[in-house]
């Protein structure tokens, strides 16, 4: 059996006997540098470890869009109305363009996303609209005053109800007051409800008729919609087809609009002509409270906002119960790329796209009837800084 002294008598890297070794002054101030000298540099280290710094680098885009970057969405908001949706972009540049329709499409739909008709045309609508003169005097009420039960019995009534949904603290609707009753006495005047029967202007007062006001989706205030008895009513849901009127809302205006309306039905048997030959600056009203807005901008590429709010030159919101949940459909930057060439993208490289429609399908959804008031920011920071918000202005 081999002994341990014949194992270690191979040792290449044999020891010194301790007690051969001496210490010394210099080898212990030598000792005591190397110690302190690796206790700073340890520290040195942990305090770069710990500091947070910022680099940054500029990078030539030699991609074909130029100066410019296209963004690609599409998005439903249940609780918008097409009629005041609004597409805003604005960049640190300088740009501001508001409410962009040549290149963005709208399309009414209900609270379930679902389409309820054609696709929305804003139609030609005036950068400011002319009002009457503010009088001190006191109104002489002319217009009715309508509730829910006086609504719908009226509606059936009368070949044409015009009818002006208000709020006592809105701006625009206190400076359409003086010239709405004085146009509904004037129409009185010379078209006798009893007697003729042809038109009825009348004001409904959302905060206190809100389920009204709720139902024909009045989000902006005063908005002029006009209910056209007869062949327009719809059998699904009872209501009758109206219009939104957009034009001036001085006296002299107004009561020539409300003429020309008048015009159009015979005296004698009461009855709506289908075809309205008026020039009367009015659209089809949305017959729901929500909107899918779909299409493109095409931005800068420098830090900027794309807004989507509801906006009126004309109009005022009540913030506490506009509701801007929506649901992200499609959202994308730069180029359009077929699902073809990005399912061969992902498949050769995994992690390659993995981004590119990562917020397709979500959902900011506000489910509480109160406080409904909502403002959804999304920050990008792919392409370039981009801002997305959605606003009530």
């Amino acid at each position: 059996m081999i002994s341990s002294s014949k194992i270690k008598s191979v040792d290449f890297y044999r020891k010194i006997p301790r007690d051969l070794t001496e210490a010394s002054l210099s080898g212990a101030g030598l000792s005591i540098i190397a110690a302190l000298a690796m206790m700073f540099l340890f520290g040195m280290e942990l305090s770069n470890y710990f500091t947070v710094s910022t680099s940054t680098s500029v990078i030539v885009d030699n991609s074909s869009d130029g100066d410019f970057l296209r963004i690609d969405f599409n998005m439903s908001f249940p609780a918008l109305s097409c009629e005041f949706a609004s597409v805003d972009v604005s960049d640190v540049l300088g740009t501001n363009r508001l409410n962009i329709t040549k290149t963005i499409r709208k399309f009414s739909i209900d609270q379930h996303l679902r389409p309820t008709g054609a696709e929305f045309h804003s139609g030609p609508v005036p950068h400011s609209v002319k009002h009457g003169d503010e009088v001190d005097e006191e109104t002489v009420e002319g217009a009715v005053p309508l509730n829910g039960v006086s609504f719908d019995r009226l509606s059936h009534v009368y070949p044409i109800l015009v009818v002006n949904f208000f709020a006592p603290w809105c701006y625009w609707s206190i400076r359409l007051k003086p010239s709405w009753e004085k146009t509904a006495n004037i129409i009185r005047q010379r078209y006798d409800p009893e007697a003729d029967g042809r038109i009825l202007l009348a004001k409904v007062d959302c905060t206190e008729e809100v389920d009204l006001c709720r139902r024909h989706h009045i989000q902006g205030y005063p908005s002029i919609r006009i209910f056209r008895k007869g062949s327009d009513l719809r059998e699904d849901h009872g209501h009758h087809e109206h219009e939104s009127y957009y034009g001036d809302r001085d006296t002299e205006t107004l009561v020539k609009a409300m003429e020309d309306l008048v015009a159009s039905i015979p005296r004698e048997n009461r009855r709506l002509a289908l075809e309205d030959k008026s020039n009367i600056t009015k659209r089809p009203a949305p017959l729901t409270g929500g909107c899918r807005i779909e299409g493109y901008v095409r931005v800068k590429k420098v830090p900027g906002n794309l807004i989507i709010s509801a906006r009126s030159g004309s109009h005022s919101f009540d913030t506490s119960k506009m509701n801007m949940s929506h649901v992200i459909n499609h959202l994308s930057f730069g180029k359009t790329i077929s699902p073809r060439l990005l399912s061969d993208a992902k498949r050769l490289i995994p992690y390659l796209g993995r981004s590119h429609d990562r917020l397709n399908g979500r959902l900011f959804i506000n489910h509480r009837d109160l406080d409904a008031n909502v403002t959804v920011s999304l920050f990008f920071y792919t392409v370039l800084s981009f801002q997305l918000f959605y606003l009530c202005k």
